[in-house]
């Protein structure tokens, strides 16, 4: 049991408890007044000693006074002590019967408080698998599916059990409609690109013609990344069916070994430290989430800096950062680089942007792993992005 559970567990407990006594102890008290008043009108009507006072003189005088003030003497204590033994016996044993009841109140109130915490903990329990999921949207199908009177608790269930339906539904047509309106661009897109080359290697194609041919081919390609990039954000935020064994410093060596190229044109600096990190997953998933990081780094640097890409294993972890000299980041930007088409202030311009989803995909196959990406602004500009997934 939970501390947090165990705390409400024993308040409930309290209460009811406290109830049930409060009860008994009024009930006590309640009898004892009754049985005082009933004693003492019995003192009033039978055998009241004040009665010898009104005995004729006649019968009176045939008794020794003495004798007679020594009887009534006696019936007054014997009235007194009576009364007193069974208000004491009364008291006495009323008070050990109520700490039983008290000791009752308290086990009963402990399996109440129980009944009673079962249906909440139910709910929370389906919320917590729910939020935990790996994907986004992931255990939205899960059902609390309570049963019992239609009280709050039920109707909550009932409430809760509605608004998973819908979004489960929402998140399913959403998916969907990604991964067939990317599918579907995908045919023209390929159709468009071989026009194009056949247009510009024709023979006899003028210069203005082989020149837009080049403009269009470079949208082209944006397209087809764009396109892309939404097929694996989309595929990213389903659940990893199956999953195997990868260690992210060899993937991370081959990916730098990919992009050496591009970062020497760029006059960049590529350094690595790359120490054996192994997580388990999708190896495409993760080979695209190194891959984008390290395209990011590249594409969004300054002249003559470097990216550095390092990779480790902590503490039941692995880990990969990657961290580039790029402009300064604010700290306002730092979330909102996560999120699909979103791009910094000076990233607006010029032909080689992205489309704005590289550490969107990051952070969904991340997610999907069950690991999380984080980033944070260089002391001198740029960004270092930690991503970090589970053994």
């Amino acid at each position: 049991m939970r501390p947090r559970d165990w705390t409400i567990r024993v308040r409930l407990t309290a209460m009811y408890g406290g109830m049930f006594f409060l009860a008994g102890v009024v009930l006590l008290a309640v009898t004892y007044l009754l049985v005082k008043q009933s004693l003492d009108a019995r003192q009033a009507g039978f055998a009241d000693p004040g009665a010898i006072d009104r005995i004729p003189d006649v019968i009176r005088a045939r008794f020794d006074p003495v004798f007679l003030a020594n009887l009534k003497t006696e019936l007054q204590r014997e009235q007194d002590d009576f009364k007193a033994s069974t208000l004491d016996s009364l008291l006495t044993q009323g008070s050990i019967a109520l700490g039983l009841v008290g000791v009752a109140a308290g086990g009963l109130g402990w399996l109440i408080s129980g009944r009673v915490l079962r249906p909440v903990h139910r709910i929370t329990e389906t919320a917590a698998r729910i939020a935990s999921a790996n994907s986004a949207g992931g255990g939205l199908h899960e059902r609390i599916a309570l049963a019992g009177p239609p009280d709050e608790i039920t109707k909550l269930a009932g409430t809760f059990d509605s608004m998973l339906e819908r979004l489960d539904r929402s998140f399913d047509g959403q998916r969907r409609f990604v991964a067939n309106a990317s599918h579907e661009l995908r045919t023209p897109l390929a159709i468009n690109r071989a026009l194009i080359e056949l247009a510009v290697t024709k023979e006899g194609a003028s210069a203005d013609t082989r020149q837009l041919g080049a403009a269009l081919l470079t949208i082209n390609a944006r397209h087809e990344r764009l396109i892309d990039g939404l097929l694996t954000l989309a595929d990213s935020e389903n659940a990893i069916s199956e999953r195997s064994s990868v260690d992210l410093a060899e993937v991370a060596a081959r990916v730098v070994e990919h992009a050496t190229e591009a970062a020497v044109q760029a006059g960049l600096a590529l350094d690595t430290d790359l120490r054996a990190a192994r997580t388990t997953g999708d190896p495409v998933l993760l080979e695209r989430l190194v891959q984008n990081l390290v395209e990011n780094a590249v594409r969004h640097n300054r002249p003559g800096g470097s990216v550095m890409v390092s990779t480790r294993g902590v503490h039941a972890r692995a880990e990969v950062v990657v961290a580039n000299t790029g402009p300064v980041v604010a700290a306002y930007e730092l979330e909102t680089i996560f999120q699909p088409f979103r791009r910094l202030a000076g990233d607006r311009n010029g032909s080689e942007r992205g489309a704005g989803l590289g550490l969107s995909i990051v952070r969904a196959v991340a997610r999907a792993h069950g690991g999380h990406a984080d980033a944070a602004a260089g002391p001198d500009g740029g960004l270092i992005v930690t991503v970090t997934l589970p053994h």
